[in-house]
Protein backbone atom coordinates (compact mmCIF):
# COMPACT_ATOMS: atom_id res chain seq x y z
CA UNK A 1 0.00 0.00 0.00
CA UNK A 2 2.98 2.29 0.46
CA UNK A 3 3.45 2.47 -3.32
CA UNK A 4 -0.21 3.40 -3.78
CA UNK A 5 0.03 6.07 -1.06
CA UNK A 6 3.10 7.50 -2.74
CA UNK A 7 1.13 7.63 -6.00
CA UNK A 8 -1.65 9.58 -4.35
CA UNK A 9 1.00 12.04 -3.07
CA UNK A 10 2.30 12.59 -6.61
CA UNK A 11 5.23 10.15 -6.68
CA UNK A 12 4.74 7.44 -9.36
CA UNK A 13 4.95 3.92 -7.78
CA UNK A 14 7.60 1.46 -8.95
CA UNK A 15 6.00 -1.71 -10.47
CA UNK A 16 9.32 -3.44 -10.93
CA UNK A 17 8.96 -5.70 -7.88
CA UNK A 18 5.49 -6.94 -8.97
CA UNK A 19 6.70 -7.57 -12.52
CA UNK A 20 9.68 -9.55 -11.22
CA UNK A 21 7.36 -11.69 -9.12
CA UNK A 22 5.12 -12.35 -12.14
CA UNK A 23 8.13 -13.39 -14.21
CA UNK A 24 9.26 -15.65 -11.42
CA UNK A 25 5.77 -17.17 -11.23
CA UNK A 26 5.87 -18.30 -14.89
CA UNK A 27 9.46 -19.52 -14.72
CA UNK A 28 10.48 -23.17 -14.68
CA UNK A 29 10.93 -22.98 -10.92
CA UNK A 30 7.17 -23.21 -10.39
CA UNK A 31 6.20 -25.87 -12.95
CA UNK A 32 5.49 -28.49 -10.32
CA UNK A 33 3.44 -26.25 -7.99
CA UNK A 34 -0.35 -26.30 -7.54
CA UNK A 35 -2.05 -24.59 -10.51
CA UNK A 36 -4.91 -23.18 -8.41
CA UNK A 37 -2.48 -21.67 -5.93
CA UNK A 38 -0.42 -20.27 -8.77
CA UNK A 39 -3.57 -18.81 -10.34
CA UNK A 40 -4.59 -17.13 -7.07
CA UNK A 41 -1.12 -15.70 -6.61
CA UNK A 42 -1.04 -14.50 -10.20
CA UNK A 43 -4.42 -12.77 -9.82
CA UNK A 44 -3.20 -11.07 -6.67
CA UNK A 45 -0.08 -9.84 -8.43
CA UNK A 46 -2.14 -8.65 -11.41
CA UNK A 47 -4.49 -6.82 -9.02
CA UNK A 48 -1.45 -5.26 -7.40
CA UNK A 49 -0.09 -4.27 -10.82
CA UNK A 50 -3.43 -2.66 -11.77
CA UNK A 51 -3.44 -0.74 -8.50
CA UNK A 52 0.09 0.45 -9.22
CA UNK A 53 -1.00 1.47 -12.70
CA UNK A 54 -3.90 3.52 -11.30
CA UNK A 55 -1.55 5.06 -8.77
CA UNK A 56 0.89 5.92 -11.56
CA UNK A 57 -1.91 7.57 -13.54
CA UNK A 58 -2.96 9.53 -10.45
CA UNK A 59 0.62 10.59 -9.79
CA UNK A 60 0.98 11.65 -13.41
CA UNK A 61 -2.18 13.76 -13.20
CA UNK A 62 -0.96 15.32 -9.93
CA UNK A 63 2.41 16.13 -11.47
CA UNK A 64 0.71 17.48 -14.60
CA UNK A 65 -1.64 19.65 -12.52
CA UNK A 66 1.26 20.87 -10.40
CA UNK A 67 3.23 21.66 -13.55
CA UNK A 68 0.25 23.52 -15.01
CA UNK A 69 -0.21 25.49 -11.79
CA UNK A 70 3.49 26.31 -11.69
CA UNK A 71 3.42 27.40 -15.34
CA UNK A 72 0.37 29.59 -14.74
CA UNK A 73 1.99 31.09 -11.67
CA UNK A 74 5.16 31.73 -13.63
CA UNK A 75 3.16 33.33 -16.45
CA UNK A 76 1.35 35.54 -13.95
CA UNK A 77 4.65 36.50 -12.34
CA UNK A 78 6.15 37.26 -15.74
CA UNK A 79 3.10 39.33 -16.68
CA UNK A 80 3.29 41.17 -13.37
CA UNK A 81 6.99 41.84 -13.96
CA UNK A 82 6.25 43.19 -17.44
CA UNK A 83 3.57 45.44 -16.00
CA UNK A 84 5.97 46.69 -13.35
CA UNK A 85 8.64 47.37 -15.96
CA UNK A 86 6.11 49.22 -18.12
CA UNK A 87 4.97 51.26 -15.11
CA UNK A 88 8.59 51.96 -14.24
CA UNK A 89 9.34 53.26 -17.74
CA UNK A 90 6.15 55.34 -17.67
CA UNK A 91 7.08 56.88 -14.32
CA UNK A 92 10.61 57.57 -15.52
CA UNK A 93 9.22 59.41 -18.56
CA UNK A 94 6.84 61.39 -16.36
CA UNK A 95 9.66 62.28 -13.96
CA UNK A 96 11.79 63.46 -16.87
CA UNK A 97 8.89 65.57 -18.16
CA UNK A 98 8.51 67.12 -14.73
CA UNK A 99 12.21 67.88 -14.57
CA UNK A 100 12.10 69.57 -17.97
CA UNK A 101 8.85 71.41 -17.24
CA UNK A 102 9.42 75.16 -16.97
CA UNK A 103 7.13 76.17 -14.14
CA UNK A 104 5.99 79.73 -13.74
CA UNK A 105 7.46 79.92 -10.24
CA UNK A 106 10.92 79.92 -11.79
CA UNK A 107 10.18 83.35 -13.29
CA UNK A 108 8.53 84.83 -10.20
CA UNK A 109 10.78 87.39 -8.50
CA UNK A 110 11.10 86.29 -4.89
CA UNK A 111 12.63 87.71 -1.76
CA UNK A 112 16.27 86.72 -1.56
CA UNK A 113 17.17 83.87 0.76
CA UNK A 114 18.77 86.28 3.23
CA UNK A 115 15.66 88.49 3.26
CA UNK A 116 13.46 85.41 3.61
CA UNK A 117 15.43 84.21 6.62
CA UNK A 118 15.23 87.67 8.14
CA UNK A 119 11.57 88.51 7.43
CA UNK A 120 9.66 85.21 7.20
CA UNK A 121 7.88 83.72 10.23
CA UNK A 122 10.09 81.50 12.34
CA UNK A 123 8.07 78.34 11.61
CA UNK A 124 8.65 78.88 7.86
CA UNK A 125 12.45 78.97 8.13
CA UNK A 126 13.39 76.20 10.53
CA UNK A 127 16.55 74.14 10.07
CA UNK A 128 14.55 71.26 8.63
CA UNK A 129 12.99 73.58 6.05
CA UNK A 130 16.28 75.20 5.08
CA UNK A 131 17.83 71.79 4.38
CA UNK A 132 14.85 70.63 2.24
CA UNK A 133 14.96 72.48 -1.14
CA UNK A 134 11.40 71.56 -2.15
CA UNK A 135 9.81 72.62 1.14
CA UNK A 136 12.00 75.71 1.23
CA UNK A 137 10.72 76.78 -2.20
CA UNK A 138 7.11 76.17 -1.14
CA UNK A 139 7.60 78.29 1.98
CA UNK A 140 9.29 81.06 0.00
CA UNK A 141 6.39 81.11 -2.46
CA UNK A 142 3.86 81.20 0.38
CA UNK A 143 5.75 84.03 2.06
CA UNK A 144 5.98 85.91 -1.24
CA UNK A 145 2.21 85.56 -1.73
CA UNK A 146 1.48 86.76 1.81
CA UNK A 147 3.80 89.75 1.38
CA UNK A 148 2.28 90.71 -1.97
CA UNK A 149 -1.21 90.48 -0.50
CA UNK A 150 -0.14 92.65 2.42
CA UNK A 151 1.50 95.22 0.16
CA UNK A 152 -1.47 95.21 -2.20
CA UNK A 153 -3.82 95.86 0.73
CA UNK A 154 -1.53 98.67 1.89
CA UNK A 155 -1.50 100.11 -1.63
CA UNK A 156 -5.30 100.06 -1.76
CA UNK A 157 -5.51 101.77 1.62
CA UNK A 158 -3.09 104.46 0.47
CA UNK A 159 -5.06 104.98 -2.75
CA UNK A 160 -8.25 105.29 -0.76
CA UNK A 161 -6.57 107.80 1.57
CA UNK A 162 -5.28 109.71 -1.47
CA UNK A 163 -8.79 109.89 -2.93
CA UNK A 164 -10.15 111.12 0.37
CA UNK A 165 -7.43 113.78 0.61
CA UNK A 166 -8.12 114.88 -2.97
CA UNK A 167 -11.82 115.22 -2.16
CA UNK A 168 -10.99 117.18 0.98
CA UNK A 169 -8.61 119.37 -1.01
CA UNK A 170 -11.27 120.06 -3.64
CA UNK A 171 -13.81 120.92 -0.94
CA UNK A 172 -11.33 123.27 0.74
CA UNK A 173 -10.45 124.88 -2.61
CA UNK A 174 -14.13 125.37 -3.36
CA UNK A 175 -14.67 126.87 0.09
CA UNK A 176 -11.70 129.19 -0.33
CA UNK A 177 -12.97 130.34 -3.72
CA UNK A 178 -16.39 130.99 -2.22
CA UNK A 179 -14.90 132.91 0.71
CA UNK A 180 -12.69 134.93 -1.65
CA UNK A 181 -15.71 135.79 -3.80
CA UNK A 182 -17.65 136.84 -0.74
CA UNK A 183 -14.73 138.96 0.49
CA UNK A 184 -14.39 140.62 -2.91
CA UNK A 185 -18.10 141.34 -2.96
CA UNK A 186 -18.00 142.78 0.54
CA UNK A 187 -15.05 144.96 -0.38
CA UNK A 188 -16.91 146.28 -3.41
CA UNK A 189 -20.11 146.87 -1.46
CA UNK A 190 -18.37 148.77 1.33
CA UNK A 191 -16.02 150.62 -0.97
CA UNK A 192 -18.84 152.10 -3.06
CA UNK A 193 -20.39 154.29 -0.31
CA UNK A 194 -16.93 155.36 0.75
CA UNK A 195 -16.12 156.37 -2.79
CA UNK A 196 -19.33 158.39 -3.06
CA UNK A 197 -18.59 160.10 0.23
CA UNK A 198 -15.10 160.96 -0.91
CA UNK A 199 -16.35 162.35 -4.20
CA UNK A 200 -18.98 164.40 -2.43
CA UNK A 201 -16.46 165.88 -0.01
CA UNK A 202 -14.12 166.87 -2.81
CA UNK A 203 -16.71 168.51 -5.04
CA UNK A 204 -17.21 171.85 -3.07
CA UNK A 205 -13.48 172.46 -2.88
CA UNK A 206 -13.22 172.20 -6.57
CA UNK A 207 -16.08 174.72 -6.98
CA UNK A 208 -14.49 177.15 -4.52
CA UNK A 209 -11.21 176.97 -6.30
CA UNK A 210 -12.81 177.96 -9.54
CA UNK A 211 -14.47 181.03 -7.94
CA UNK A 212 -11.20 182.26 -6.57
CA UNK A 213 -9.55 182.08 -9.95
CA UNK A 214 -12.28 184.25 -11.45
CA UNK A 215 -11.81 186.97 -8.78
Amino acid sequence: MNDVDNGEQGTPPDPGEVIDKLRDLVSVNHLNQDVAAMHIRAMALLGRLKALHRAANTATRVRKDATTDARNEMDQSHLGLQNLLYEKRHLEREIEKCRQFASIYQDVPLYGLDDFQRLAPEEARTEDVLTAPHQLMLNRLSFELAERQRLDLQRKELLQRKEEMLKESKIKATTMDSVKSQIDMLIKVRAFPLLRSTISSLRPRVVCGRHKEKD
